[in-house]
C-alpha cells in the first residue's frame, strides 16, 4: 500500500520520533509503515489520520485498485 505519512509528518514538521510517540508505537514502526514494509491497522490509520486532520484516502493509497 503507497502511503503519504512521511509528506504529512513533513507538513506537521514532525521526526518520526514524535509521531511514535503522539501515535503510541515504536519510531521503527513510523519507519516501516513510511518504507511501505508494514501496513498499519485500521485503528493506527484513523489515529494517524486524526493527527493530521486529512482522510486516511489522502494518507493510504491501495496500489492494486485502478485510477
Amino acid at each position: 500500500m503507497k502511503n503519504y505519512v512521511k509528506v504529512f509528518r513533513a507538513i506537521h514538521n514532525m521526526t518520526q520520533a514524535q509521531l511514535a510517540e503522539k501515535l503510541g508505537v515504536s519510531r521503527a514502526t513510523i519507519n516501516a509503515i513510511e518504507k511501505g514494509r508494514y501496513d498499519p491497522s485500521l485503528k493506527l490509520a484513523f489515529k494517524m489520520a486524526r493527527l493530521f486532520n486529512v482522510t486516511i484516502e489522502s494518507l493510504f493509497e491501495d496500489e492494486e485498485t485502478p485510477h
